[in-house]
């Protein structure tokens, strides 16, 4: 009897054997059904369009302020940079 060969786990726990393999191989040759796909959530929009990233630098006293006002109002940093822009800009 032949020995079973394994090629690992699939991500949802599968052992993935040659067996699991050749069931497998006619769907990925005929291409991805891309509606069978399950959609995951992304980050949140933020304002009217897709949000874009600024690094900025920081003094360490403001930082730490701006850590512990974070922390006070129970929020993120980046939540507090932005209302903290909001409020200076005069933005809505």
């Amino acid at each position: 009897m032949a020995e079973k060969r394994s090629y690992g786990r699939s991500k949802a726990g599968v052992e993935l054997t040659d067996e699991v393999l050749e069931r497998m191989a006619p769907e990925a040759e005929t291409g991805l059904d891309v509606a069978k796909l399950r959609r995951r959530p992304g980050r949140p929009t933020i304002g009217s369009s897709r949000a874009e990233t600024l690094p900025v630098r920081l003094d360490p006293e403001l930082r730490r302020a701006l850590d512990e006002r974070a922390v006070t109002e129970r929020t993120t940093v980046s939540d507090v940079v932005r209302k903290a822009l909001r409020r200076y800009l005069k933005v809505s």
